[in-house]
């Protein structure tokens, strides 16, 4: 079975999930095989691996971290083209469609295309849209592109339905890293009720309950990042939120 296709089983079954984003530019090697036997031990179900900028040419080795210490499926979550590596399982191939940048919508995925395809990596389309978060968040600026006003509800919603017609298999909502404010309750309700696709939702979820409401609202997939990088004990509270959550729906 595919990564994809267990995703839209459980999202079938009404069974939330949990990814766990992991930054090969801000763990040490000894922090990433911590993340991964407490991820395995908490039922994380996929760790998203990338960056809106990797500098210390560990992603590789990162994933091969991961893959040594549990059986949890790698799947990248690339920042750009620099960020691929046959070790992973797969791949969220990202076009940034709430934005009008054509290197984002389009243009680094002919440059990546031809390698992936050589590749072992299962290619998952994904429409991925920056929503307002507060403050300026990396890939706000790295895009080049301006996030959708967070209380534009109908313009969330068209975008996502205009990305399912398009063929896209997952759309993702993003407030992006070190998000001050989380994407609102109300949107990912809204958006859910209008697309017959999984839907991913990331950025400034940082707590226990941040991370039930998402999941009770109609996040299928829950991402979190930059909460348990200074306490790793978060991912276990994260996901029992998460499977909780998964018994509510």
């Amino acid at each position: 079975m595919t990564i994809y296709q267990d995703i839209l089983n459980r999202t079938e079954q009404g069974r939330k999930q949990l990814a766990v984003l992991v930054d090969p530019d801000k763990l040490l090697n000894k922090e990433v095989e911590n993340i991964a036997a407490i991820a395995a031990k908490s039922g994380v179900d996929y760790f998203f691996v990338g960056g809106s900028l990797l500098v210390n040419n560990e992603l590789d080795q990162c994933i091969k971290i991961l893959k040594a210490n549990c059986e949890i499926p790698v799947i990248l979550f690339p920042g750009n083209n620099m960020q691929l590596s046959w070790k992973a399982d797969a791949i969220l191939f990202l076009s940034l469609i709430s934005g009008r940048n054509a290197e984002m919508l389009i243009g680094r995925h002919v440059i990546a295309a031809p390698y992936l395809k050589l590749s072992p990596l299962e290619v998952i389309s994904c429409g991925y849209m920056l929503i307002e978060s507060g403050k300026t968040t990396a890939v706000q600026y790295m895009s080049n592109t301006m996030p959708i006003p967070s209380d534009k509800l109908d313009i969330a919603i068209c975008t996502a339905i205009a990305g399912e017609m398009l063929g896209l298999k997952m759309i993702y909502l993003e407030a992006g890293s070190g998000a001050l404010h989380s994407v609102p309750i109300s949107m990912i309700e809204q958006v859910k009720q209008n697309i017959s696709i999984p839907l991913i939702t990331g950025g400034g979820l940082n707590t226990p309950e941040k991370v039930r409401q998402a999941a009770v609202a109609g996040a299928d997939i829950i991402v979190v990042g930059n909460a348990f990088e200074n306490n790793s004990g978060l991912i276990s509270e994260m996901a029992d939120a998460v499977h909780k959550a998964s018994k509510n729906v």
